[in-house]
């Protein structure tokens, strides 16, 4: 078999690119089909304006070629009506009456294309060839999108605690504006998730997220990596830099650890907050630039600017919104959740095939007050998927912090927690909706594993779920 053509890989590329020619001439309708579907393409044809409109109305398509002159509905009426219902298709016009003025007229209004009778269906290859490379890549960054949305939009803000839900909802509000948020909780909490989430669900989405640890760096290097520098501005400065505010214009900068920022670094940037102005280390010219801020600490700052170490006026520019993030131990039923969102990251990252985790194991983790917060569970999880054999995660799979010592009490209490004195006097009704409530939240609602592990059938289970009322 002959190798494929340029055209035949591209239009084959993921699903069909999707074809309508509409022409009054019927042969020459059926040999543009014919040719184009030689190369991989879906066609469909329309022998009148009228008719191709119609399509238009009912269906969806990548690609149209619709001749110019038509009776009744012509071809500029059908570059119109795809522009109208469908934006991101690309409309080739093809003609036997080219004129200057009536090409520039149709690329005004948004022609992909203009081809001209006695028409060379190799040109048309072509032609439609380069609409399809434009649908590819508008496929592609709707993929990509979609993919940053899962990671870092909402949907990656793991968890059903109310603490959580209250978060997203908060969240939801401040993601449309411009104001600059600080991001406060305890290390590995997911600071730098909820500012990508933040900027995810922002007008500024297009333009670039930038990060920079403030606590990373020394003062000069921070200084540079801010505002950029020119050449000869310090020792090592070979040639000119642009900055992280230029790199971020039109989008959204994080300073991940603001509170271990320099004194001498804080003026600085309270000064960009309030001018909207940089200027690069050793150069006096002064560079507008659009940028939001977000910020994220794990420090008191009431407490720095009580002790000299952070400005106070910089403090109330940063925070004119707040979002507060609570420890992992705080939101413990997030927990399962959390657990089979991460095995499912790791095993495909690592390619592995894991069919689920033990219940001891669940329980050891459900158990475990995680000092490092989601960042320790994520790395725990992962350390599991990596040294696991048999495709079940279980208690010999744990990290050594873990495995170590009892944690096993009942499903879900941590170690050190409540016992049977606090279960005496409770009725055999309220016992069973607590066992059913407590081996939920370690299955992370997974029903079908809860019953198994009560010992109960699936619709006995769906019936007292209903009956507790533990929906």
């Amino acid at each position: 078999m002959p190798p494929a053509t340029p055209a035949k890989r591209t239009a084959q590329a993921g699903p069909p690119v999707k074809v309508l020619i509409v022409d009054n001439d019927d042969a020459h309708a059926d040999a543009m089909a014919a040719s184009l579907e030689k190369l991989g393409y879906e066609c469909v044809v329309a022998t009148t304006g009228a008719d191709g409109a119609r399509l238009l109305e009912r269906d969806a398509f990548e690609i149209v070629v619709t001749d110019l002159v038509m009776p009744g509905v012509g071809g500029l009426e059908i570059l119109a009506k795809s522009k109208e219902l469908l934006p991101d298709a690309e409309v080739i016009l093809v003609t036997g009456h080219g004129t200057v003025e009536s090409a520039v007229e149709a690329m005004r209004a948004g022609a992909f294309n203009y081809l001209l009778k006695p028409l060379d269906l190799q040109q048309l290859r072509a032609v439609v060839d380069n609409a399809a490379r434009s649908q590819h890549l508008r496929r592609a960054n709707a993929e990509l999108n979609r993919r940053l949305d899962e990671k870092f939009g909402f949907e990656g803000v793991v968890g059903n605690s109310e603490v959580m839900r209250g978060v997203v909802e908060r969240l939801s509000r401040i993601a449309p504006t411009d104001a600059t948020v600080l991001i406060q909780g305890p290390t590995g909490a997911g600071k730098e998730l909820i500012a990508q989430a933040i900027h995810q669900n922002s007008p500024r989405k297009p333009r670039p997220f930038v990060a920079l640890n403030c606590g990373a760096l020394s003062e000069n290097i921070l200084e540079s990596e801010l505002f950029g520098h020119v050449k000869g501005a310090f020792t090592d400065a070979a040639r000119d830099r642009v900055g992280k505010f230029e790199y971020a214009d039109g989008g959204t900068l994080f300073l991940d650890e603001v509170g271990d920022m320099p004194l001498a670094t804080q003026i600085k940037l309270l000064r960009v907050l309030e001018s909207g102005e940089i200027t690069r280390v050793g150069s006096n010219e002064v560079v507008k630039v659009n940028v939001r801020i977000l910020s994220a600490t794990n420090r008191d700052l009431e407490a720095a600017i009580a002790d000299g170490s952070f400005r106070e006026d910089l403090y109330h520019r940063l925070k004119v919104l707040t979002v507060r993030l609570p420890r992992l131990v705080e939101r413990r039923e997030d927990i399962p959740l959390l657990i089979e969102h991460f095995v499912k990251l790791h095993a495909a990252r690592h390619n592995k095939e894991i069919t689920g985790v033990s219940t001891a194991a669940r329980r050891r983790l459900l158990a475990y007050d995680w000092p490092g917060n989601v960042r320790e569970l994520k790395n725990a999880v992962e350390t599991m998927v990596v040294i696991d054999y048999d495709g079940v995660l279980d208690l010999d799979d744990l990290p050594p912090e873990l495995s170590a010592g009892e944690a096993d009490g009942p499903a879900g209490e941590p170690s050190g927690g409540a016992g049977l004195a606090d279960l005496v006097g409770k009725t055999i009704s309220e016992l069973e909706a607590l066992f059913i409530a407590e081996t939920l939240k370690v299955t992370g609602g997974n029903r079908e594993e809860a019953a198994g592990m009560l010992g109960i059938g699936e619709r006995t289970l769906y019936r007292k779920i209903k009956e507790y009322g533990l929906n």
